[in-house]
């Protein structure tokens, strides 16, 4: 693997296997080091985060008693139902928690049944009782779309101009209804950030984000300069083939 480092945080480029594996290692560290009572991982969503839930359970590469003692939930979720194959948190739960046994109690799901102000204060109490003061979560696991969001900060996203300091929020993006999301508050509240990115339909977007000139409400991801030194972006040869060498 190839690392250098960026104004957004630390870039690994690797094949797909090694970077699934570095992601493991990175969150089995950082919960060896953490000195919560309550380790909190967040995952995402996108078909990434599932094919990197598949292969985790299938080669157990997270052990057993981190599986049993972390709390997970997800970094930002659509208000569907969790058994919808467009649940962040359901498809978490069917392809890598349930299997691995993760106790039903340590899984945190938004609450989706509730309107989605109510959903996100609901959520925001959760996680106050879980973390420290002034931490939203242990991991937190994004990935970058197209057109270079991340979250559910999608281009012109008003959380990108101020989000009152609150790190968890609903809210009602442009031809995508409502969404449950960690802040930019929240993200600088994270102990550690990890991004995966891969395949060519990213390197465009990436490259806006590390080198290109965009504003932070045309290319969100660019939010993650707030966080570099937490950040570690995972990125294959395909996502970063427009990048400089």
């Amino acid at each position: 693997m190839i690392e250098k480092q960026t104004d957004y945080g630390r870039l690994i480029i690797g094949e797909k296997m090694e970077l699934f594996a570095e992601a493991g290692r990175l969150a089995v560290a950082a919960q060896a080091a953490s000195p919560s009572a309550n380790f909190t991982w967040a995952f995402t969503g996108g078909s990434t985060p599932q094919a990197w839930y598949s292969w985790a359970q299938e080669t157990g590469a997270i052990p057993a008693e981190m599986m049993a003692q972390t709390h997970f939930t997800v970094s930002d979720e659509r208000c569907v139902l969790l058994s919808s194959d467009e649940s962040n948190f359901g498809n978490a739960e069917r392809k890598l928690l349930a299997p691995s046994g993760v106790p039903v109690e340590h899984r945190h799901p938004w609450v989706v049944a509730y309107e989605p102000k109510p959903a996100a204060e609901a959520y925001r109490r959760t996680m106050q009782l879980l973390n420290p003061p002034g931490r939203a979560y242990d991991v937190c696991f994004l990935g970058m779309g197209d057109d270079a969001h991340t979250a559910s900060f999608f281009p012109g996203s008003k959380l990108l101009e101020a989000d009152g300091g609150l790190f968890f929020d609903a809210i009602d993006t442009p031809q995508k209804g409502w969404r449950l999301t960690i802040t930019p508050s929240g993200l600088q509240a994270c102990g550690l950030i990890v991004v995966m990115t891969l395949g060519a339909g990213k390197a465009a977007a990436l490259k806006r984000v590390i080198e290109g000139e965009d504003a932070l409400g045309d290319a969100p991801a660019k939010i993650l300069r707030t966080c570099a030194a937490r950040t570690v972006w995972l990125v294959d040869a395909a996502a970063a083939a427009e990048l400089s060498a």
